[in-house]
């Protein structure tokens, strides 16, 4: 789950209505499988995990999808923060010079601070 908002989606993704096909998905999965369920090894035995990609000055998205998940799936979801995005290919270009840079620590501390503020589980990258 990348972006919230129609804007960036249909910018980047080409995708307008990417979050609503998103947000209908995940709350499918989870009627489907429920929260996830980790065994005493640790090992995920089912359930829902959703990975959310950090993005360059995507702050306000992360929060949105954030409190989806909290409020419309479930405040046991667990999410994974992904801080891997790295620009390439058309990213590198004028066009999408916002994107063209790595996620910042505090932007990864940021939602991690909110996330637990919501009581989600997370698992780290």
């Amino acid at each position: 789950f990348k972006y919230w908002s129609p804007e960036p989606a249909r910018r980047y993704l080409t995708a307008q209505e990417y979050a609503e096909s998103a947000k209908s998905a995940l709350k499918e999965m989870h009627r489907q499988v429920g929260d996830l369920v980790i065994d005493e090894q640790g090992l995920a035995r089912r359930g829902l995990l959703v990975r959310h990609l950090l993005m360059p000055g995507g702050e306000a998205e992360t929060r949105e999808i954030l409190k989806f998940l909290s409020e419309e799936i479930s405040p046991h979801t667990h999410v994974n923060l992904m801080t891997q995005y790295r620009p390439a290919g058309k990213v590198r270009s004028e066009r999408y010079v916002e994107l063209n840079r790595p996620i910042k620590a505090d932007e990864h501390h940021r939602a991690v601070e909110f996330a637990g503020d919501l009581g989600l589980v997370q698992l780290g990258d």
